[in-house]
């Protein structure tokens, strides 16, 4: 099959095309209509339909294949390796929905999950599924703001929370984060199930809110809850994505049109069939974990690896080592992570038999030539890029071996996805960018089945964001990109205040609020900054009220930043300057000073309002950062 037809067809014929692709997954009703389209930018996939995303992951694999492996989750950090054979797995699942039976959480309600990369995990997603509750997982590294806010938006009938997770060997206690989360929120959740590691012993309980996991799991072992049949188009699950707003938003996805994107990608993107492994090294609060740790590789009926730990302990080849004992097909990872290997010694690509490895896919962030040369070369296998968003759930740009393996080009993740109708956009005339010129890369709707069907309980700020940057009606992924003569897409970077570290998505604006509630800070601006191994780091540049010993004051403020938003947010230098540049107007002018903090031109400075704000900037560049390095 040629790929050019493959997704020539998608755009001509969607609704041909995805009748097709739907034959893939079980409907316990079929749909009446493939699509709706009535109401753009708004549409329904496979309307009438009835499915359930764990019956198609776990279910119906039962007869085939009950026996194989389903799902291994490898720690590093404790030193297990658990695994689950699709009947064990289903048995899981069924103890842990009537768990959350017994705790009067049903179809429609919200599920807050804050737990690492841990079976649990995978099995708390599967039962809220099968029971038709909207599961809400949040990355176990978030602070106890974060998770507040996304507690407060989705009005959880239950949270579910490890005692702990670790990273590095260091335990990171999520009960009191949770405890502070719950203390702060205005709509907390009847009762916290807590999944316990033996990681934090002795943490605080509240009585009559806190409930244990294995506890409740004895006393339901052996049930079995019936799927519940959910039509199409209600909501899965949401997934909180940082914006220009300090409010995350919830992108809401659907559940027969996310299942059928998946099983098509799962063969024609990453050319994983019924029987084979994949390695996904993405955590599960990300969208990469929900789709490819978790639903994609079982609805396919393959084995699902998942892993907790750093890619270089106990050595930089315990990746490989686990790709050789699961006989691995395609592997799933980002390029930040290959960055840190590409520093240890290239013996360890070499050491374990990898010959049932075909692919290594990487996504994320962008991903640079140097590293995806040297991973190509040292690993002796096909790299391929792929982009896509949090948004979309599964990939836009991508090469589909499963279809037709086009010609890899080192810096492009590659071709239109089948469903995404892309173009360039150039955003001052508002007209298709001609190949090689920069421009806005957009999907003319519908969006394919599997993106986001809006944001959770606002329709308008879903239009808002998405489609209102162009007289037409277009998707705006708020990338720059260009796209060459063969097709091929470049992605440049963003064109909003939104920073990509290490794969993790965070606003500015998130930042700069963290910052700006220290008593001492009267002004800052945050800006994302190139970094040789995340790609971005945030740096904070601020003005004091008054004279103040500098570098506490920067160091206050990054540990202000990890109190509220986590680790992962940590601004990597802070400047503390005695002015910031703006415009007459009094608008801050962050790209002039990310210009000059990657040493580049800062551009027309015609609207400057003072320009010695600017050589304060280079001044204190040029001096060093007051916390950080």
């Amino acid at each position: 099959m040629a790929y050019e037809d493959f997704h020539r067809r998608s755009i001509a014929e969607p609704e041909a095309f995805w009748a097709e692709q739907a034959r893939a997954i079980h409907w316990h009703r079929p749909p009446d209509a493939i699509l709706d389209d009535s109401n753009p930018p708004f549409r329904k996939w496979f309307v009438g339909g009835e499915t359930n995303l764990c019956h198609n992951a776990v279910d119906r694999h039962l007869d085939e294949r009950g026996e194989q492996l389903a799902l291994v989750a490898v720690s590093t950090e404790t030193g297990d390796t658990r695994e689950f054979s699709y009947r064990e797995l289903h048995r899981e699942v069924n103890a842990f929905a009537a768990v959350l039976k017994s705790l009067d959480v049903g179809r429609g309600d919200r599920v807050v999950i804050y737990l690492p990369n841990i079976a649990e995990a995978v099995f708390a997603m599967l039962a809220c599924a099968r029971i038709g509750a909207v599961h809400s997982v949040v990355f176990g590294g978030f602070a106890a703001h974060n998770l507040a806010l996304r507690i407060d938006d989705a009005e959880p009938k239950l949270l579910i929370a490890a005692d702990a997770g670790s990273r590095g060997g260091k335990v990171i206690p999520y009960k009191p984060l949770v405890d502070a989360a719950l203390a702060e929120a205005k709509s907390p959740p009847p009762h916290v199930l807590i999944v316990d590691r033996g990681l934090a012993p002795g943490y605080a309980r509240s009585e009559g809110r806190d409930l244990d996991y294995a506890t409740l799991r004895a006393q339901h072992e052996g049930a079995e809850v019936p799927v519940e049949w959910l039509e199409s188009n209600e909501p899965s699950y949401l997934l909180y994505t940082s914006g220009t707003t300090g409010k995350p938003k919830g992108v809401q996805r659907d559940v027969g049109g996310y299942a059928v994107a998946l099983a098509m990608s799962m063969w024609a993107i990453y050319d994983v069939r019924a029987g084979q492994a994949m390695f996904t090294t993405s955590d599960v609060g990300w969208a990469v974990g929900h789709s490819y740790n978790v639903y994609g590789p079982l609805i396919a009926g393959a084995t699902a690896i998942m892993y907790e730990g750093l890619p270089t302990a106990p050595d930089p080849g315990i990746w490989w080592r686990i790709c050789e004992k699961y006989g691995v097909r395609t592997m799933f990872s980002s390029p930040t992570a290959i960055r840190v290997l590409k520093k240890q010694n290239p013996e360890w690509l070499a050491k374990y038999d990898l010959s049932k490895l075909k692919y290594l896919f990487l996504a994320g962030e962008p991903l640079d030539e140097p590293t995806a040369q040297w991973i190509n070369d040292s690993l002796g296998k096909t790299v391929i890029d792929n982009y896509w968003q949090t948004e979309t759930g599964w990939p836009v740009l991508a090469l589909m071996p499963g279809v037709e393996l086009k010609p890899v080009k080192f810096g492009s993740p590659g071709l239109p996805v089948p469903g995404y109708d892309l173009a360039v956009i150039d955003e001052a005339t508002g007209e298709e960018a001609a190949p090689g010129e920069k421009g806005v890369l957009v999907i003319r709707p519908p969006l394919p089945p599997g993106c986001m069907t809006t944001v959770w309980r606002d329709d308008k700020r879903f239009v808002d964001s998405y489609f209102s940057h162009f007289r037409e009606l277009l998707y705006s992924s708020l990338d720059w990109a260009i796209r060459d003569g063969d097709g091929y897409t470049f992605i440049l970077g963003r064109t909003d205040d939104v920073i990509n570290v290490a794969g993790h998505r965070l606003g500015t604006r998130e930042i700069e609020e963290s910052v700006s509630g220290h008593p001492g800070v009267a002004e800052v601006a945050v800006i994302g900054v190139q970094d040789a191994v995340k790609g971005q780091v945030p740096v904070v540049f601020a003005t004091l009220r008054q004279a103040a010993d500098a570098a506490l004051a920067a160091h206050e403020m990054q540990g202000r930043v990890v109190e509220q938003l986590g680790a992962i947010a940590r601004p990597a230098r802070v400047y503390v300057v005695g002015a910031l540049p703006k415009t007459r107007s009094g608008k801050l002018l962050r790209r002039s000073i990310q210009a000059l903090a990657e040493h580049r031109d800062p551009g027309d400075l015609s609207t400057l309002d003072d320009p010695g704000s600017l050589e304060e900037i280079r001044g204190a560049i040029d001096r060093g950062a007051d916390a950080g390095s």
